[in-house]
């Protein structure tokens, strides 16, 4: 089990804070499954996901997507992603 920590900024002001549970193992390979889930819940686009980002999650757990990393309209400037530990208990 694992999470992540998903926030919205404008002009650097947090607008939507959320952290999502995922009840499987982290797996790098589905990342977009992961992104499209919190995108889902929170009510805005899913973002174009590249090599950089999945590379930037795995290597330093954590990610962001700028407006041109989007193909429909967004109403932020950034959105943020952290992976939060893993509960290995499970």
């Amino acid at each position: 089990m694992f999470s992540i920590w998903v926030r919205t900024l404008k002009e650097d002001k947090l607008q939507k804070n959320q952290i999502t549970s995922f009840e499987q193992k982290f797996k790098k390979d589905e990342l977009f499954d992961y992104v499209s889930k919190i995108c889902n819940e929170l009510d805005i686009p899913t973002p174009v996901i590249l090599s950089k980002h999945i590379n930037h999650f795995v290597s330093f757990n954590n990610t962001s997507f700028i407006k041109e990393d989007f193909v429909e309209p967004i109403d932020f400037d950034k959105l943020i992603l952290e992976f939060c530990k893993e509960d290995d208990s499970k």
